[in-house]
């Protein structure tokens, strides 16, 4: 589901793009996320956020959904997939 996520600035999917840095979930279904942005002053940050939210919301038998926004450690581009890079042309 976090493949479906797009930060509106940029065509590759955040976890792609390595902005996802764990996703826990325990045995009572709630599932917990620590993810960054690849900039702390992201104008998209919110609406990324809630799409997240809202597209993990749907997943059936979640009891509940929390998404930590961290930034240590730092995002680089280093941190992308090899499609991600492709895609941005890095590669």
């Amino acid at each position: 589901m976090l493949r479906t996520v797009y930060d509106p600035e940029i065509p590759v999917d955040i976890y792609s793009l390595g902005l996802i840095y764990k996703v826990d979930i325990d045995d009572d279904a709630n599932l917990k996320i620590d993810m960054t942005l690849t900039a702390p002053n992201c104008p998209a940050a919110d609406f990324i956020i809630d799409d997240a939210r809202i597209k993990l919301e749907s997943i059936e038998g979640l009891k509940s959904v929390d998404i930590n926004l961290v930034f240590e450690p730092e995002w680089d581009k280093e941190m992308m997939s090899e499609e991600a890079k492709l895609e941005l042309g890095f590669l």
